[in-house]
């Protein structure tokens, strides 16, 4: 642990650590940034450059890198417990953070099942709806149902509802088929058309499938109100609810994956709240520790607990992780809440997104972009690259262009998205607005 330099690091890097989706042979030409600390939305590495955190660190920062309301809750935490087996036991942190949960549902969700990561959470959700309807004497009920370019996970549960082929594809052979319905991505709007009416158009193919294969599907899962990893596909909350009305009647769980757009990103700290709608069952992760320490969870209706609580523990859920509930993953989310509620975040990202989308104006109107679109604090817009070898690498010449710039953002595909912690100042706005403008037209000209 001698090293200082960034070369170095990054060099050791490369013999020993296999990093997360990426092509390792693309390293050879866009090096690693190896990241010495972080303050506020900045990240700084071994020679001293920084970088502002455009997608906070894929989607799970809010409120800074070493925030110290968070540090100091973990500090405080680790005097304590570091972590006890949640099985026969319980503690203090994993019982408030449930109680805080369910309360910002009006107490429509609670019973929360812990995890670690966003897929084991759709893993639980998964299993659980289908053994509820098995407890519930509905066997049959064992299908799934997903929107076409929705990402889940890449466990093997969550990439049978995941539709991105890159990462879907060579794994076919082990995956259980779902069904995948056409998505509400207000993109899709012809000459004439709303958000919305894509929203019902969009929601008849679901009601078809329904009236076909109800009696057969346990669950559909969607991500509310933005598909991530498609490219940031925003769609209209009428879907929601009127998905929810169609669950209802043909007895179908909703699963809502609020891992990505949950804990504010959307405007409201819930996305589906915007439908006025609750799910069966809600996958939170991300940012439900301030970007901390791994942890997800899944909060589900009473009812659906109900169906598991027995004497006989085959209709029990067994599932489990051995870090489950962990005291400082936790605790770093209690911190998270008490930061949303003392500092009223989420009226203050509503002004916040308001000054990112006037900075970010001349995007949205940039005859190499199209589709420029904001829900909350996500950002993004299309990049037109009519020849297709510098389109299919444009996401690695934009990502190498960004860091020249003192920026971290990573496009998916085409698509260029701004997903900042919740801490900018103006000073911030300015110069994250200015950097990706100047990136952009950087790469396109070259």
């Amino acid at each position: 642990m001698t090293q200082s330099t960034s070369s170095e690091w990054i060099a050791r890097s490369l013999r020993s650590v296999w990093h997360p989706c990426t092509q390792m042979q693309h390293h050879e030409e866009v090096p690693l940034i190896a990241v010495s600390h972080g303050k506020g939305p900045w990240l700084y590495d071994y020679d001293g450059k920084r970088y502002l955190d455009g997608i906070s660190s894929w989607w799970v920062n809010l409120f800074g890198h070493a925030n110290p309301r968070i540090n100091a809750a973990l500090k405080d935490q680790l005097d304590k417990l570091e972590h006890a087996m949640l099985a026969g036991f319980t503690h203090a942190p994993v019982v408030e953070l449930a109680e805080r949960l369910s309360k910002l549902t009006g107490h429509a969700l609670g019973h929360a099942t812990f995890a670690s990561d966003g897929a084991s959470a759709v893993e639980i959700a998964m299993k659980m709806s289908f053994h509820a309807w098995r407890n519930a004497g509905k066997p049959a009920k064992q299908e799934f149902v997903c929107l076409q370019g929705s990402y889940h996970g890449e466990t093997i549960g969550a990439l049978s509802v995941t539709d991105v082929p890159l990462f879907k594809d060579a794994y076919g052979p082990l995956l259980r088929a779902s069904h995948v319905v056409s998505a509400p991505d207000a993109r899709n709007a012809g000459e004439g058309e709303t958000a919305q009416d894509v929203a019902r158009r969009a929601i008849l193919e679901v009601k078809e499938l329904f009236e076909q294969r109800g009696d057969n599907i346990a669950a559909i899962i969607v991500e509310p109100l933005v598909q991530c990893a498609t490219g940031m596909a925003m769609y209209d909350p009428l879907y929601l609810k009127l998905l929810r009305d169609l669950c209802d009647q043909h007895h179908v769980h909703l699963i809502a994956d609020e891992i990505a757009v949950g804990c504010g990103r959307t405007g409201t700290f819930f996305a589906c709240e915007q439908a006025s709608i609750w799910p069966d069952f809600m996958c939170l992760s991300k940012g439900i520790s301030g970007g901390y320490l791994p942890l997800s969870l899944v909060l589900t209706r009473d009812d659906i607990y109900q169906a598991f609580y027995s004497e006989d523990i085959t209709r029990g859920f067994l599932h489990s992780h051995s870090y489950t509930g962990n005291p400082l993953a936790c605790r770093a989310a209690l911190a998270t809440l008490d930061i949303f509620e003392e500092d009223d975040v989420l009226n203050r990202n509503r002004e916040l997104a308001t000054k990112m989308t006037i900075a970010l104006a001349p995007l949205a109107e940039h005859e190499r972009a199209r589709h420029f679109r904001q829900r909350g604090m996500i950002f993004a817009f299309d990049a037109i690259e009519p020849d297709k070898d510098r389109a299919s690498t444009f996401s690695r010449r934009f990502f190498s262009t960004a860091v020249e710039n003192e920026l971290l953002l990573r496009p998916i595909g085409r698509t260029v998205y701004l997903m900042p912690p919740y801490v900018l100042d103006d000073e911030d706005v300015a110069g994250l607005a200015a950097r990706t403008i100047k990136t952009f037209e950087s790469v396109i000209a070259a």
